[in-house]
Formats: structure tokens, C-alpha cells, sequence
């Protein structure tokens, strides 16, 4: 039995672009052939199958191709190059408005898509009022879909796909437009199709959704295939992808560089790895050398993130340690680190007691790199600027159980 849904074999789709409307005319009447276009490859080689049964994400920024082989898979383009082969029918929600007649109501639309997708009016009359039910939109049905907002809109367009009994669901970005209570309903619906042995095919610039919902994930980028794979690592991957795009990274300074006059300067750090999970223990080492004796003095790290903000902050001054003797090797112990992901740099500097002028400042001297740590469904255990350490407390009887010490 066959069990791959979707196919894609190699696909490519090449669009030609013109400067002017008339090139195009000019073109298809020059005897010598003459070329007006310039060749625009929206598709480069793109190859993946989709089993049967699978919610998969497709991730990628604005124009990366996403919708494009969306089309080819629903039939709406056709690939220049490559093969498509699709194993059921398929249901697409791909944009606001596409299949619907704006002039027509709300009622008549769902039995003009219905009609579209092969189903006779015998057969919508057993489905109407379900997809009236699900799409909720109280009177509105029977007035003219022009008079919808974009949320009621999505609501209907939604409705008609989710219950024509699709093999194959395809839903690109739709559903962003809907409240939340909505958007709630067509989740659980979408996982009901599942469960029925239905295929999701889910594109959404919500990364939240596409790693909580998804089986798997395809991330395609400039018109290629980059990745694929479980969804939540394809999702870091391409969040670690966008952090970083177009973004200039600090450049590592050098420690080494002659310090004649300084009293008391930074020889050398070094740390346990450079790659962490949060909750792990970072170990930085920092060699100290002195010129002087008796020197009241202080050694603090500042932890920019790669926007160049301080994170944090350590300090032995800050933290009532008070030096006036010399002190050749320092380790500062994180423990269980509470850093989110993200590309971290330290910087080292030794001043006096009081912490008003220097001894020795040492800018992006080294650099870190934290990896999130997951639970067990693969969603990272914390998102936003920090992870506070916490407790939940909460009653765990239930009935005919009794708790345990």
C-alpha cells in the first residue's frame, strides 16, 4: 500500500520578467529570436515526500517560494521542470477569496465550491450544515461575501475546506486572520482530519504553530530546499537563521596585545565549551597578571547579547569580594544557566575597588553560543528576554487517588 500523500520530484519554476508590457508582444514576433526577458527562478530543485497521516510545516521568509509550490501541488501552476505526484484530493486554502464569488452569498459560494471540487447538490445538501455550524457566522450566510470582513471571510473559506472530506489539507497562512477562539477550532479540526487519516500540508510565518502543531517541517529559502526534518529543530534552525540575517556579528578582539603600563591586566580566558543547553553549568577561567603588589582591585565579565545589549553583569566588587592581594586565576561558576537561545560575548575588565577608572578593559574577548533545552514534546522550556527560576504548586488529587508523601 502506498503510503506517501505528496511527492515533489525535482521540481524547478522559472518565471520570464519583462521591463515593459510590450516586450513581451516583441518577443514572440521577432523572427531572429531576439531575447526581452530576464529569467526569474522562483524553484530550484525541489524534492521532498509527505506520508500519508503527517501535519507538516513548510517554513521560509517572504518570497522564499512557500506559495509557489503550493500552487504546483494543488494544480493552480505548473512546474517548468520536475514531477509532481499527489495521492488523494486535496483541499487547499491558499488565498482569502480564491474559488469564491464575490457577488454571490455566503450560501451559494459553498455550493459553487462544492461543485468545483467534484461534489453534486445532493451531496452539499449533507454537508451545509456543518460547514454553516463551523463557520459561524450567524446571518451573514445568505449576504454577498463582498460584504465580509477578512476574519468572517476565512471563517467560510475554512468551513468549506475542513468539510469536504479532503485526503489532503493544504492551508497557507489563512488562518491568521482569525480570533483566537477560531483558530483554536480549526486546529482541533485539523487534528481530527488526522486522526482520520487525512495529510496536512501547513505554512504559517508563526514559528510558535508550525513547531507545536507539526510532525515535520520543510524549510525552503531563495527558492530552495535548506532543510527538513522534526519540526521543532527545522524551526530552530530557522529562527537561528533570521537572528542572524543580515546581522554583523562582534568581532572577537585580541588579548594579546602589549599592556606596558597596565598594573594588573587579563592574560588569557578560556571557558568549558562553547556550545550550552540552558540549564547547564558554564565554567569561565581568567588568568590575571600583576605588575604591582597591594592593589585594591575588582574583576568583572559583562555578557552582551549579538545586539550588542548587556544581558548580565558579574562583578567581584558587586558581589562584596573584596582583592587586595594578587590573584592568578579566577573561575566564575554559572550554574544551571538560565541564558536563553542565542550567540552571547564576554567582556573582561579589571578596575579598582570602587570601580571608577581601569586597569584593564577587554572588549569581546570571547564568545558563547546557548542552545534551548526542551520538554518532551520538543517545544523549548522558555522564550523571551529570560527564564526565571520556578516552581508550580498545585493540587494533584484526583478521584480514587490519594496523594503520596
Amino acid at each position: 500500500m502506498n503510503n506517501i500523500a505528496i511527492t515533489v520530484d525535482r521540481v524547478i519554476k522559472n518565471y520570464k520578467l519583462y521591463s515593459r508590457p510590450i516586450d513581451r508582444l516583441k518577443e514572440s514576433l521577432d523572427p531572429r529570436k531576439k531575447i526581452y526577458h530576464s529569467k526569474f527562478v522562483a524553484l530550484q530543485d525541489i524534492s521532498f515526500e509527505i506520508r500519508k497521516g503527517e501535519i507538516v510545516g513548510i517554513v521560509g521568509s517572504n518570497g522564499s517560494g512557500k506559495s509557489t509550490i503550493l500552487k504546483i501541488i494543488t494544480g493552480l501552476l505548473n512546474p517548468s521542470s520536475g514531477h509532481i505526484k499527489v495521492n488523494g484530493k486535496i483541499s487547499a486554502l491558499l488565498e482569502l477569496g480564491a474559488g469564491f464569488n464575490m457577488e454571490m452569498t455566503g450560501m451559494q459560494n459553498i455550493y459553487l465550491n462544492g461543485t468545483m471540487m467534484g461534489f453534486s447538490k445532493e451531496e452539499m445538501d449533507l454537508k451545509v450544515n456543518d460547514i454553516i455550524q463551523f463557520a459561524d457566522i450567524g446571518e451573514f450566510i445568505n449576504q454577498p461575501v463582498k460584504t465580509y470582513s477578512s476574519g468572517m471571510f476565512a471563517r467560510l473559506a475554512f468551513a468549506v475546506s475542513v468539510n469536504v472530506e479532503p485526503d489532503i489539507l493544504i492551508v497557507d497562512e489563512a488562518l491568521a486572520v482569525g480570533d483566537m477562539y477560531f483558530q483554536e477550532k480549526c486546529y482541533e479540526k485539523m487534528k481530527y482530519l488526522v486522526a482520520e487519516g487525512a495529510t496536512v500540508l501547513f505554512v504559517s510565518h508563526s514559528l510558535p504553530a508550525v513547531r507545536n502543531f507539526c510532525t515535520k517541517a520543510i524549510w525552503i529559502e531563495k527558492g530552495q530546499l535548506r532543510d527538513q526534518g522534526k519540526a521543532d529543530e527545522i524551526c530552530e534552525q530557522y529562527k537561528i537563521y533570521m537572528d542572524n540575517k543580515d546581522k554583523e556579528n562582534p568581532v572577537i578582539q585580541d588579548i594579546n596585545r602589549k599592556k606596558i603600563l597596565n598594573k594588573i591586566y587579563l592574560e588569557s580566558i578560556n571557558m568549558n565549551k562553547k556550545i550550552f543547553v540552558t540549564g547547564e553549568d558554564i565554567l569561565i577561567n581568567l588568568s590575571i597578571r600583576f605588575k604591582s603588589t597591594n592593589l585594591k582591585y575588582g574583576v568583572g565579565l559583562i555578557i552582551y547579547n549579538d545586539k550588542g545589549e548587556i544581558v548580565t553583569l558579574f562583578n567581584t566588587i558587586r558581589d562584596d569580594i573584596y582583592l587586595d592581594y594578587n590573584v592568578e586565576e579566577f573561575m566564575l561558576k554559572i550554574e544551571s544557566n538560565d541564558f536563553l537561545a542565542g550567540k552571547y560575548f564576554i567582556s573582561v575588565n579589571i578596575s579598582d575597588e570602587k570601580i571608577m577608572y581601569p586597569y584593564d578593559n577587554n572588549d569581546y574577548v570571547e564568545k558563547f553560543e546557548i542552545m534551548s533545552s526542551k520538554n518532551k514534546y520538543g517545544i523549548p522550556i522558555s522564550e523571551g528576554h529570560f527564564r526565571a527560576k520556578h516552581s508550580w504548586v498545585y493540587n494533584i488529587e484526583k478521584e480514587g487517588v490519594e496523594n503520596e508523601d
